[in-house]
């Protein structure tokens, strides 16, 4: 009889905290960084995503972390959306996006402090 013993996640965030700032280091590089290279620590990165338990000590390191964020994010997507994004700048993309759209379409919905300004009659223009 094959015994299984539960996953016990880790505690330690050591690994993880190594691999988020190297990853840092990728995306800030002032060198090229080769395309297996930045894809090889993702997929550790992604790996000990996989063996952390969520907590405090995760949400302070993804909060040091940006790319780190971004990574961890887009793996809980299917179940929490864009858990780690500011609600109000989500929101304040979200209209920034509708306005443009509505101004490419040629309609007035997006009419704001970005959209042009219709002629004014008083001075003659139009």
């Amino acid at each position: 009889m094959n015994a299984t013993r539960p996953l016990v996640p880790k505690i330690s965030l050591d690994v993880t905290e190594r691999l988020a700032q190297l990853l840092e280091r990728l995306e800030h590089s002032a060198v090229p960084v080769g395309a297996d290279q930045y894809r090889s620590v993702v997929m550790h990165l992604v790996n000990e995503f996989a063996d952390v338990a969520p907590g405090a000590a995760l949400g302070r390191l993804l909060d040091h972390y940006p790319a780190a964020a971004e990574v961890y994010e887009n793996l809980q997507y299917q179940h929490a959306g864009l858990c780690r994004s500011a609600l109000d700048a989500a929101m304040a993309a979200e209209l920034r996006a509708k306005e443009a759209i509505a101004r490419a379409m040629g309609g007035t919905a997006g009419r704001g402090p970005l959209a042009p300004s219709a002629p004014d009659a008083d001075h003659g223009q139009g």
